[in-house]
Formats: C-alpha cells, sequence, structure tokens
C-alpha cells in the first residue's frame, strides 16, 4: 500500500453507464473478440476518470463481472443462473459440488489494468461467508451441500487460489467484500440467528482460511453495512460496530474499510477498541445518489476519525460501492465530483499533518 498519508481511493465498483450494461447483457450480441475490445475501451474511461480525480489508489470498476458476487460462478463449475422467486433479480445458485472453472478471471482483470495505469491498483474477492448466504438453498443446494456451512467452507480454497494468482498479478491491495458479517451489527439482525456469535465467528475462520499466510499483497476486509440498499430504497441496517469488535480482531488481514457517512454508523470512538495494527479505510463519502458531499465536510469526518486514530492509519474512500446492482441508476458525473472533493480533503489533510 502507498506510504503516502491520506492515500484516496474507491471501495470497488463505479457506475456502469448504459453502454457496459448492454455490453454485459446477456441479450446483447457481440463476438468474444469484440467484447473483450469493447470492454477494455470501457475500463480505460474509467481509469482514466479516477486518475483525473485524482485518486492513489484505484479498480476496474468491477467492469468485467456481471455481479461482484455471482463472479464465483465465472472460477468454479456448480452453480446455475435462476431468477429469485420473492423479487425476480437473477439468482446464481449452488445446484452441483464445486470444480475449478476458470482460475485466474479475477486475476486477469488485474493483468489487464496493471497494463493500462501506473498507480496502485486495488481487485475485489467476495467473502465466502457471503456466498453462503445469498448462493446457497436449502431446497435446490442441499443434494450438493447439506448445509450452508459446508457450501462456505467448499467455497474457500476456489477464492484463496484466486487471491494466489491475484498477488501474481500485481494487485497492491486484495479486497475482501464482507457485507454479511457486518449485517451482526444489527439488533434486528441478530435475533433472526440461533447463535449470531457463532454465526459471525464462522465468517471471520472462513475469511482467515482465504487469507492466512498469503503475503507480498496487502489484505482488506469491507464491512458493508446497507448492502442493497443504495439505489434501491431497501433497509439500512442499524447498531454500531461494537456487536462485532471480537470478530473484526480476528481477522487476519492489514486493513478494515468502514461506513461513516450514516447517522447508524454509531461513534468513531470504536477505533479505540481495534487492533493497532489495522489501518482504516474510513467511509467519509456518501454513495447516495443526489447526495454530494463538499471537500469541506470529508475533511471535517477524517478529523473527528483522527481523535482516535493516528493520521499513518486513515485511508480515504466512499462508504461502499457505487454500484450497489445492475439495474442501480447511478450518475457517473456526480461520482466523479464526489472523488474530486475526496482528494481536495486528502491534499488539505497532507498540508496540515505532513509538517
Amino acid at each position: 500500500m502507498t506510504k503516502l498519508l491520506f492515500p484516496t481511493s474507491v471501495v470497488g465498483s463505479m457506475p456502469r453507464p448504459d453502454y457496459v450494461k448492454d455490453l454485459i447483457s446477456d441479450d446483447f450480441e457481440v463476438s468474444p473478440r469484440d467484447y473483450r475490445r469493447l470492454m477494455e475501451a470501457a475500463i480505460r474511461s474509467v481509469v482514466a476518470l479516477q486518475e483525473c480525480a485524482g485518486l492513489d489508489v484505484i479498480t476496474d470498476g468491477e467492469w468485467w463481472r456481471k455481479s461482484y458476487i455471482g463472479v464465483i460462478a465465472e472460477l468454479a463449475h456448480g452453480f446455475e443462473l435462476s431468477r429469485n422467486p420473492a423479487d425476480g433479480r437473477p439468482w446464481t445458485i449452488v445446484v452441483d459440488k464445486l470444480s475449478p472453472k476458470q482460475p485466474g478471471f479475477i486475476a486477469k482483470e488485474a493483468e489487464f489494468l496493471n497494463t493500462i495505469t501506473t498507480r496502485q491498483i486495488k481487485a475485489t474477492l467476495p467473502a465466502p461467508a457471503l456466498l453462503g448466504e445469498r448462493m446457497w438453498d436449502r431446497e435446490r443446494s442441499s443434494k450438493a451441500y447439506p448445509t450452508r456451512e459446508s457450501f462456505v467452507e467448499a467455497c474457500v480454497p476456489i477464492l484463496r487460489r484466486e487471491l494466489e494468482l491475484l498477488r501474481e498479478q500485481g494487485a497492491a491491495v486484495v479486497q475482501i467484500d464482507d457485507p454479511h458479517l457486518c449485517l451482526f451489527v444489527d439488533p434486528e439482525v441478530r435475533k433472526q440467528y440461533e447463535d449470531a456469535d457463532r454465526a459471525a465467528d464462522f465468517a471471520v475462520e472462513m475469511t482467515n482460511q482465504v487469507v492466512s499466510g498469503i503475503d507480498g499483497v496487502h489484505l482488506a476486509v469491507h464491512l458493508c453495512r446497507r448492502a442493497g440498499a443504495r439505489g434501491r430504497g431497501e433497509l439500512q441496517h442499524q447498531g454500531g460496530y461494537e456487536a462485532i469488535i471480537e470478530q473484526l480482531n480476528r481477522l487476519k488481514v492489514h486493513h478494515l474499510t468502514m461506513e461513516f457517512t450514516a447517522p447508524g454508523a454509531g461513534d468513531m470512538e470504536v477505533f479505540r477498541q481495534l487492533r493497532e495494527d489495522f489501518e482504516i479505510g474510513l467511509g467519509c463519502v456518501s454513495c447516495q445518489p443526489g447526495c454530494i458531499d463538499s471537500a469541506d465536510a470529508i475533511y471535517q469526518r477524517v478529523e473527528l476519525a483522527l481523535k482516535h486514530l493516528a493520521p499513518v492509519r486513515i485511508t480515504l474512500n466512499p462508504d461502499c460501492g457505487f454500484a450497489p446492482g445492475s439495474a442501480a441508476v447511478v450518475s457517473i458525473d456526480e461520482v466523479y465530483t464526489k472523488l474530486k472533493n475526496e482528494v481536495a480533503a486528502a491534499r488539505r489533510l497532507r498540508e496540515k499533518y505532513s509538517r
């Protein structure tokens, strides 16, 4: 990770313009060769946006992927794409034993990204427990995996191999996205589990099995409090991070990305309860469409965090990814303004704390 004070980045996804949504649609007719040519051109544009905004660590916007979770079906056989009967959305579900399909699918994203930028790059992987929550169905999956936990355990070697390949391709940061773990901050969610702490412990154990012993790359976990809420008006989860402090402190990673623009996120004093070796990716820029934080507002949020954290431990980023779902409508020009303000705040902070 860059040694620059207050490095800036995005969390992962960037808004997809309509032409990119068309390009990844199953209904769009294009040859594999033209698909790659067009997508490479699109990725160059989103990298240019981030570089023009001034970000220090960039991503490819996750534009190669139809789904940040469903990407597991590119890495392994055993999945079926159907529709969720509850809401009609696309639903990737495990129906057979997992076996390697395209190891390196995500690593190829990093490989291309490294050819078009000189800045540090971040790649993302879904957390194994998250896959279990979203892709295992008691009726349709139990023949292959009798329990949700057994499916999660089967995901670990698939994800670990991809992490190893990402390291080989020069990803500076690999981030495990785990909105599932962060749901345990919400008292209402905790009531849905016979033993919420045990479930959170299992999520941490599975992530640790993915990352344990991996060196040569900066390892992060993204704690998303409002998965699916942005751009779709869904429930936003309440509760401070104190409920999962014990689990967070057991994560074998260097960096935690945490949301702090929402009122329900709790007090930043929670940072004092975290391990001192954690770097904190401070969610200080709102991802809510139509809400543009000024550079001053972002600066003030970081100043609040600095009451509890040393400057060298803080990186700046939005609360979450900017593409909360394939159907979400998010203005890419609005996001560009948000990122410019993030960078402007970081420059002010560097001027003050580099003296």
